[in-house]
């Protein structure tokens, strides 16, 4: 593939949910400017909660480059005049500033071939995405834009997926001792090469209390890694102070559960705490992509929309998963993460005790699948081929 040589590329977002939005971004600038050379510029509007996942950023300045992407911080009115490059990229259907639009029309006036104008959508694996991808929509004032959307097929616009990712990830779960080594670099103590790790990043769910309360009777010793955030909110009866009063690294224990609370950290970092659990539960996109990545057997705690319709999207993900694991074990993950984003706690903790977590054909399927959903090409791979075929 040929790489392209041409005039920056901006990406626009608005920060949602505080990481979701911002991580998918942030990830895929970083990509453009490591694997393709791509100068981008990356506007935020909120660099105070892009900075939990970028420690170094500091949210008083206007500009700065990381991994040799400018950061821009997207004040309305912008700080500086915008200056369009040769792609222009609008993420989850954030509102584009007028200064912004009127710059490409004036573009196109002058030398009659604007900006490429890209919608990147949020990721479904839904149907009828394919159908959707590629298309262009022509806007009020005379300029296309085309919807970009990410998906698990050939015909999408692919998943973001780093080069080198799954080697380092090999590499990474081969030896024991890294895991242990990250444990002991995030505060965490006491626990043992052989216990149970699972990671918790969700949104509220009496579920995840029910899980809580059924890990304590495990017969084995179970550690549940727990950010401070939304996830303890579901847990307030069992934690033994107030959400204001928890401190990373501080855990407490009921019968074989052991809560850690933990550090937010960098993507690197969390990518490597998702290799090093057993288990991870996780919401959003940047995370349910990053869980699938990890090899590990997971749960995807969906954001929820209206009419329930994010069960439609999430029984269209299961369908697609579970298409090459046997059927008893496809039913049994897909109860239990059924049951999880419905909030049913008795069902949750039934199927959980009957799922078993080390079968060999599980683990293998969570193995295979990064491979079969990359489908050969990444999200920025075919980025930047779309944009040469445009």
């Amino acid at each position: 593939m040929n790489h392209v040589s041409a005039p920056h590329w901006d990406i626009f977002c608005t920060v949602v949910d505080n990481y979701g939005d911002i991580g998918v971004t942030w990830r895929l600038a970083k990509q453009l400017t490591c694997d393709y050379q791509l100068p981008v510029n990356l506007w935020v509007d909120d660099l105070q909660s892009f900075s939990h996942i970028l420690p170094e950023l500091d949210p008083s300045l206007a500009r700065q480059v990381f991994n040799g992407v400018s950061i821009h911080q997207w004040n309305c009115p912008l700080d500086i005049p915008y200056e369009p490059g040769q792609v222009l990229i609008e993420a989850f259907a954030c509102e584009l500033p007028d200064i912004v639009k009127q710059s490409l029309l004036a573009v196109k006036q002058s030398r009659g071939t604007p900006p490429l104008w890209l919608n990147l959508e949020y990721l479904s694996a839904e149907s009828w995405v394919e159908g959707c991808h590629g298309l262009p929509s022509l806007q009020a004032n005379g300029l296309k834009k085309y919807f970009y959307f990410p998906g698990f097929t050939a015909k999408t616009g692919g998943l973001i997926c780093e080069n080198a990712l799954f080697d380092e990830r090999d590499q990474w779960q081969a030896d024991p001792q890294h895991k242990l080594a990250l444990f002991r670099q995030l505060g965490l103590s006491g626990i043992e090469a052989d216990d149970t790790v699972i990671s918790v990043f969700s949104y509220e769910s009496a579920a995840l209390l029910s899980l809580c309360h059924t890990w304590q009777h495990a017969d084995h010793h179970v550690h549940a890694l727990i950010p401070k955030g939304r996830s303890l909110h579901s847990l307030l009866d069992i934690l033994p102070c107030t959400l204001e009063q928890l401190v990373c690294g501080q855990q407490f224990s009921m019968g074989n559960l052991t809560v850690h609370i933990l550090p937010m950290t960098d993507q690197q970092t969390y990518d490597r705490l998702l290799w090093s659990c057993d288990f991870n539960i996780v919401r959003g996109e940047d995370s349910f992509i990053r869980a699938q990545w990890a090899a590990k057997p997971f749960i995807w705690h969906i954001y929820p929309q209206e009419d329930d319709y994010h069960l439609v999207k999430l029984e269209a993900f299961m369908q697609l998963y579970c298409d090459n694991l046997p059927p008893e074990i496809a039913e049994l993950w897909q109860a239990l993460t059924l049951s999880f984003n419905q909030e049913q706690q008795a069902a949750v903790s039934h199927h959980w005790q009957q799922l078993n977590l080390v079968s060999l054909p599980l683990l293998q399927h969570a193995k295979q699948w990064p491979n079969d959903a990359l489908n050969a090409a990444d999200l920025a791979s075919r980025l930047v081929q779309f944009v040469e075929n445009s």
